[in-house]
Order: structure tokens, then sequence, then C-alpha cells
């Protein structure tokens, strides 16, 4: 198992509001998860920052996921989003911040992932690439309801607006997914500053083809660097 991340606040944006953590678990199989903040120019920042923090914490205490790592998983979301909340509540200055989460855990031939928000998570190996988180966004519900395409969500006005968010609530509404696997394939999470700029193909050949496995994220980056980045840009790549 091989964990890569990289965040860079992009090109126009004055500060950084993603945040990220990789880990290898005792077991051998990786932990990553990626958020992406919302909320004012302070308040966005705390709250990827206080998610990640308390999501890896939580887990930490949890010890080993077990059998059951959907619940190991969404406890430490839970646990995140009540911390987030809270701030929100309490400080003028967080009023009405949240953040976007998207966590994976990858091995034993399996992936278990969980997501709130538009942050992604995508499947890569020789025979494709395929999106396994759904946005909680606008623009993705009128794409399912048939009112745009997915290439007019990609440029769609409204393309930011997030219908979830956690922190937001006092209860969380993540979603779950899982993904069997084989050895040799990826999984890329990322903050819509990297999906919104960079297409799939691109993301697929950047990760099978476009060199070695360790400098994808940093590839990636460059890519979006070189188109604007108009917002903050975070990549994280496991290789099973």
């Amino acid at each position: 198992m091989k964990l890569w991340g990289i965040t860079h606040r992009g090109a126009v944006r004055q500060q950084n509001q993603d945040a990220y953590a990789v880990r290898e678990l005792e077991d051998g199989r990786g932990l990553a998860v990626v958020c992406d903040g919302m909320g004012g120019a302070r308040a966005g920042n705390v709250a990827s920052s206080m998610a990640v923090e308390l999501f890896m914490r939580k887990l930490e205490e949890q010890g080993q996921p077990g059998d059951d790592p959907q619940k190991w998983l969404k406890t430490a979301a839970a646990h995140a989003n009540d911390g987030v909340f809270q701030k929100a509540v309490e400080d003028p200055d967080c009023t009405g911040m949240g953040t976007t989460l998207v966590a994976a855990l990858a091995g034993n031939g399996k992936a278990v992932l969980l997501n709130e928000g538009d942050s992604r998570a995508y499947h890569i190996n020789e025979d494709g690439i395929t999106r396994l988180t759904r946005d909680h966004s606008v623009v993705e519900d009128m794409v399912a309801r048939g009112d745009i395409t997915p290439e007019e969500a990609r440029t769609h006005p409204r393309k930011n607006l997030i219908t979830r968010a956690l922190g937001s609530e006092e209860r969380i509404r993540a979603d779950l997914y899982e993904k069997e696997l084989q050895p040799g394939d990826f999984l890329l999470l990322c903050s819509d500053g990297l999906s919104n700029i960079v297409t799939d193909q691109e993301l697929l050949y950047e990760a099978i083809h476009g060199g070695e496995p360790s400098d994808c994220c940093q590839r990636l980056l460059h890519i979006t660097l070189s188109r604007g980045a108009p917002d903050n840009v975070t990549a994280v790549l496991i290789r099973c």
C-alpha cells in the first residue's frame, strides 16, 4: 500500500481552505481523508482543518477498523461533524461554516468510502476510471433529473453550490460506498478545485501512463495551475 498527497491554495485564492491526511494502519490498510472548507475567509480554513484533525483522532481512539469499517468511518465522521457544528454555533466568526469530507479505507481487496459534499473519490486501473462517490450538489441533482448533461455541469454557474456539508447540520448525512480492489489499482481522492479543472480522462492518463505514481499528485497540480487554478487544489493517491 502506497499513499501520496498534495494541497495548494491555487493561483487565485489567498488562503488554502483545503486539508487532508493520509496514514498506513498497523494492519497494512491505507487511510485517506480530504476536506474542502466553506464559510468565509477564516471559517473555511477552520472547518476543514478541524474536521481532518477530529476525524483522524477519533479513528485512532477507536483502534483498528475490525469487521465493520463502515461504522468505524461513520463514527469518526459524526465526531468531526459534532466538533465543527459546535464551533460554528459558539464562535460568531465561524457562523455558517462547514466542509466537505471524503475518506477512504483501502486494503484486503476492498475500499470503504464515506462522502459528504462534492469532494470526490475515483477508482483507476488499466481498464479505466470510475467515480465512486456522488456529489451532494445542485448541479449533480440537475444531472440526475436530466435537466443538464454531465458536460454542462462542469461549467454551470451553480456548480459550486453544495447541498450537504459536514458541520452545517447537527447530524451527519454522509453516504457510504464499497468497491472491490485488485493489486495495482488506484484510488484518487480530491477536492473540486482539481475535478472542476482536470477531466476524468486526464486523471486516468496521469495515474496510469503519466509517469511514476509518486509524482502523480504533483503532475495533476501542475496541470491545474497551468489552467489558472481558480480554487484550492487537493489530491490524494492510494496505490493498492
